[in-house]
């Protein structure tokens, strides 16, 4: 049978308008999933939330709740076993369960940019050629272009977050209950585009605060 080819055809992109209260857990275990320990914590089963940890590589990332005890809680996606680059013991933080999603409806683009690796360029007095060695990665940005509609509930909480210059969390949706989330500064254009004969449309900035995270299932 052919392979399925995906398509973007049906994903749904969201924002949550809520940022709840932070949560302390008081340890972060260097497991995959890392596990959380937060005595009477109040977190559900696939709960998104933003983290604030000692490990600052997993700092301002969204994720999702998973093995949920009445003491502890797993970080779903994550992977911390590397003890060389998350220090064993120093993992301890916050969590911020984000919630009330609303939908970003009539999006006509959604444009990813940046992310790609960086190179040290260095060249050897014996070497005819150059080398190159891996540094880090640009910035991730997201555009997204959509139907001019003042009246949509989105609209709102978008401009909320781009006057507040909170970090806010935007999950993309895809067909095959997989997702995509995205943590980062929103922000979006004042005046819609006045091409004659075009749609009027207006632009959704995300400058991505931390790598997003992908869920299949």
């Amino acid at each position: 049978m052919a392979a399925r080819i995906p398509l973007p055809n049906g994903s749904v992109v969201e924002i949550a308008s809520v940022l709840g209260t932070a949560v302390p857990f008081t340890s972060l275990t260097n497991a995959k999933p890392p596990v959380a320990a937060s005595v009477g914590h109040g977190i559900d089963a696939g709960d998104i939330l933003l983290i604030n940890s000692g490990w600052a590589l997993i700092n301002d990332r969204a994720v999702k709740a998973s093995g949920v005890t009445a003491d502890a809680f797993s970080l779903a996606g994550l992977d911390t076993t590397n003890e060389e680059r998350f220090t064993a013991g120093a993992g301890a933080g916050t969590v911020v369960p984000v919630s009330d999603w609303t939908q970003i409806s009539k999006v006509t683009a959604f444009t990813v940019s940046g992310g790609e690796q960086q190179f040290l360029t260095v060249g050897y007095l014996e070497n005819d050629d150059d080398l190159q060695f891996p540094t880090n990665r640009n910035p991730i940005s997201v555009s997204i272009a959509v139907e001019d509609q003042p009246e949509a509930g989105y609209v709102s909480v978008v401009e909320g977050y781009d006057d507040s210059k909170e970090l806010a969390v935007v999950r993309l949706k895809l067909p095959g209950n997989r997702q995509i989330l995205m943590p980062g500064y929103v922000s979006i254009t004042s005046t819609p585009t006045m091409d004659r004969n075009q749609l009027m449309t207006r632009t959704i900035s995300i400058g991505l605060s931390g790598r997003p995270t992908r869920y299949n299932a």
